[in-house]
């Protein structure tokens, strides 16, 4: 069992924090420290709250300066392991940041929750990276083979901001991605609706189906290579694995896709690269600022693996 020490920390309490007892919000801060750990350095006064001592059953007030001492935590092994493997990466694909939203570039391969066999997502991953941060959720969700645009709430507010934004289709998303075949001028647009079946695996697969919901994605060619097509693509709905499923319909799909691409399609390219991810990318986001209302823009460059395959095409 190994330790690591915190540096002294000082935070600012917000109303996503108030209404707390100090000892309940510092055990969910610090979840691998004892709870007798906890209180002791509450009794012995190391814990202040404008720079006064404070007992266990403090309420946090809006406006309260806390100051949190070092402070030792267990460290499992196998736990640090794999964040130590991901820190480094998510950090370095942070595009925007300030104190309501954080926005990642979300390489391929990860996904951006647990759970379905996998213990760690993008958001658990974040939540070790930023103990201090009272709240952090994700805003909406792509897939974990697709790489691009990622939005984080650090606020409730803003969470609900933006989720309001994208209910009234304020949000707009685009992506890319390189198809096979030469996809066809005239299709710029395809509404077909999408039915969720959930298969006996706990795995879930789209289709499509007269009995789903409501479905439109447009494309706009961008490249055409000898066998594939490069393709701009804004999806009007949101639906689950939407612009997968409706390229497998066009009879395009995407390479390298595991579930709706086509295997024999695949092989053909596998033995000439070595490249093996979903070659679909969230271009970028444009949305409202859930705090000022400023028009936001924000793009996600495509990973060196993608943008060094698409320069072996011809």
């Amino acid at each position: 069992m190994t330790y690591k020490t915190t540096s002294v920390s000082i935070i600012y309490i917000n109303e996503d924090m108030i209404n707390q007892r100090i000892d309940n919000f510092l055990q969910k801060k610090f979840k691998n420290v004892p709870k007798s750990a906890i209180y002791r350095i509450i009794r012995t006064g190391n814990i202040r709250i404008n720079k006064k001592r404070i007992k266990p059953h403090y309420k946090l007030k809006i406006g309260d300066t806390l100051r949190i001492p070092p402070i030792k935590i267990i460290c499992k092994e196998k736990n640090n392991i794999l964040t130590t493997k991901y820190e480094k990466n998510l950090l370095n694909n942070i595009l925007y940041e300030d104190n309501h939203l954080l926005i990642i570039n979300k390489p391929s391969g990860i996904a951006v929750h647990g759970g379905s066999g996998i213990n760690l997502g993008v958001i658990e991953y974040f939540r070790k990276i930023r103990p201090l941060e009272k709240f952090l959720e994700l805003v909406h969700r792509i897939d974990r083979d697709t790489s691009g645009v990622l939005m984080l709430a650090k606020k409730r507010k803003s969470l609900i901001s933006l989720h309001k934004q994208m209910r009234e289709k304020k949000v707009q998303k685009k992506y890319i991605a390189l198809v096979h075949g030469l996809w066809p001028l005239s299709l710029k647009k395809i509404s077909e609706p999408l039915l969720k079946i959930h298969l006996k695996n706990k795995q879930k697969k789209i289709s499509i189906n007269k009995d789903g919901k409501p479905s439109e994605t447009c494309f706009r060619i961008k490249k055409r290579y000898s066998l594939t097509t490069l393709i701009s693509i804004t999806p009007k709905t949101g639906r689950t694995h939407q612009i997968r499923v409706h390229t497998l319909y066009a009879g395009h799909p995407i390479l390298f896709d595991k579930r709706y691409g086509k295997r024999d399609l695949d092989s053909n390219i596998k033995n000439k690269t070595k490249i093996n991810r979903l070659l679909l990318h969230a271009t970028s986001i444009n949305f409202s600022h859930p705090e000022n209302g400023k028009k936001m823009h924000i793009v996600a460059p495509l990973d060196i693996n993608f943008k060094n395959y698409l320069n072996t095409l011809v």
